[in-house]
């Protein structure tokens, strides 16, 4: 699917990379362009500078991420609600429900690949992040900046439909979000009763929500 498809209504900005981001070219080859729509106000209530705070995680996350060239390429993040997510999940994956991200990979990747000129989209859904992140105890932010790392990783190849593919990428994102003094987000969720929500078989796009740790 195209990335206009995803980006319905809304402003859209594109945010160019950070030093940051362009730092890492030496190490991995990742920068990234951030096109942003904040389709919902409260999502700038609880980030403040909504642009600020997607640039610089994403460009961060983008610094763990190992490609096999350099390449620049853009990633679409839509700020929404469960009734964007809701419809957009019904039309896509035929779940007719909301869930906090959903993930819309340009390229059938493998981990370690370099993506094209287009990551992909995420879209995520401000009630429902609220929610979870009430429920396990986590600042509102921190379990936000996690689910654009999450999607960004499924955009880039990384999966989670086997115990060894799930590992790898929880020891990923946790990496990544210590650099940005977020705590391991999988330690908190085990202080819970633990849950196998994963869907066999499931196709993209991918939702952090099936996870086999709540995020």
């Amino acid at each position: 699917m195209s990335g206009d498809e995803v980006r319905s209504g809304g402003s859209h900005e594109t945010v160019a990379p950070s030093d940051g981001a362009r730092g890492l070219e030496a190490r991995s080859g990742l920068s990234l362009t951030l096109v942003l729509s904040v389709e919902d106000p409260r999502w700038e209530a609880a980030f403040g500078d909504p642009d600020e705070v997607v640039a610089a995680t994403l460009d961060h996350a983008a610094k763990g991420i190992d490609v096999d060239r350099p390449v620049t390429s853009e990633i679409s993040v839509t700020l929404t609600d469960d009734a964007s997510v809701r419809e957009i999940n019904r039309e896509w994956r035929n779940q007719d429900k909301p869930t906090n991200v959903l993930s819309f990979p340009m390229l059938d990747l493998e981990p370690g690949d370099s993506p094209g000129p287009l990551v992909g989209d995420l879209v995520l859904a401000y009630e429902t992040c609220e929610v979870e992140a009430a429920r396990d105890g986590k600042p509102f932010l921190n379990h936000a900046r996690h689910l654009l790392v999450h999607g960004l990783l499924h955009c880039l190849g990384h999966d989670h439909m086997d115990d060894e593919e799930a590992e790898a990428m929880e020891a990923l994102e946790i990496v990544i979000l210590s650099g940005l003094d977020i705590p391991d987000p999988y330690a908190i969720a085990d202080e819970r009763p633990s849950r196998d929500n994963r869907t066999e078989g499931e196709d993209e796009p991918h939702r952090a929500g099936s996870d086999r740790r709540r995020i």
